[in-house]
Order: structure tokens, then sequence, then C-alpha cells
């Protein structure tokens, strides 16, 4: 294991530690049973989440499938994402309507990705680790549901401490890798 997940590992057991610490101190036994099912799947989701996108990450890289498109950073293609505002000026001919169609479509064939790239791609993004956790989501949901234990509140609550958590750990990190290279 990587020692950011160490440290993923270290802040999310310190966090539910502090759950059941809160639950069993000033609420009863349900909050305890829905913040524990809400936190631990939801836990299991962002990390097997993580896992999985590593993998799919490593196995771009493997097999070089990695685009890098210098010409237009990731703010302006958010802002403008069918390049509408570009500084480059285009120049269009006086084309009929079927030629326009034409290119269009051989150009979109050319951004088409094959069977083979969608299929390993599809591979990593469902694997079995996310869909194990999502089953533990929805089975520890649907146990609350029907034994009449479920609080949202306290579950939608502890569903969203893990992601700040991580949030969290990622931005310190961050910052502390930062920190090094100024020093």
């Amino acid at each position: 294991m990587s020692k950011l997940t160490l440290q993923m590992l270290k802040a999310l057991l310190i966090v539910d530690v502090v759950i059941i610490l809160i639950s069993i101190i000033f609420f009863d036994i349900k909050t305890l049973w829905n913040t524990q099912f809400g936190f631990i799947s939801a836990s299991l989701v962002m990390l097997a989440s993580m896992k999985s996108y590593k993998r799919m990450v490593d196995a771009r890289v493997e097999l070089d499938l990695v685009t890098i498109d210098d010409s237009r950073d990731v703010i302006d293609k958010l802002e403008d994402p069918y390049d509408l505002y570009s500084e480059e000026v285009t120049e269009e001919d006086d084309k009929s309507l079927v030629d326009v169609v034409k290119d269009e479509r051989q150009k979109s064939k050319k951004n088409s990705r094959t069977l083979s790239q969608t299929i390993k791609d599809a591979k990593t993004a469902l694997s079995l680790y996310r869909i194990a956790a999502y089953i533990v989501l929805i089975l520890g949901f649907l146990y609350l549901n029907r034994h009449e234990l479920l609080q949202v509140p306290s579950y939608v609550l502890a569903l969203s401490m893990p992601m700040l958590v991580v949030v969290f750990v990622l931005l310190s990190n961050k910052e502390s890798q930062t920190e090094d290279t100024l020093q």
C-alpha cells in the first residue's frame, strides 16, 4: 500500500472512532447502526473507486493510450468545450451542407474508439471492488430500512463523511508536497 492510502485509512479509522463515540454518548443504538453502515459502505465505495481508477490509469499508460492535448488547458475545455471562442481565426470556405456533414462524419469516425479499447476501459471501470462496495452500500440501506432502523439524517451524514475525509487528506498531502518542493 502506498503512503497516501495508509494516510487515508488512518484518517478514516480515526473519524470512524469519533463517530462511534459521538453516537454512543449522545444518541441511541439506531444512530450508531446508521452511522456505521453509512460510513463503512461509503468508505468502501471511495477506496474501491480510487483503486479501480488507479488501475484504469495504469492500464492506459501501459498500453500507451495517454492522450495529451497541450493546445488547450483544462479551464479552456470547461468554459469553451466546442472551441467557439478560440483566438485562432479559421477561415471557412463556402462549402455546401452535404460537404460539411461528410467532413463532420469523418471527424467523428476518427475520434471514435474501437470496441477493444472500450472493453479494456470497461473492465477496469467495472471492477469487482467497486461492484462489491456498491452491493454493500445497497444491502446496508435495505437492511436498515427493512428492520425499521433507518434514520435518514444520520445515514446521509455518515455517507458524506468519508468523502470529506479523503478530500482533506488529499489536499493536506498536496500542500505538504508543494512545501517540500519549495524548500
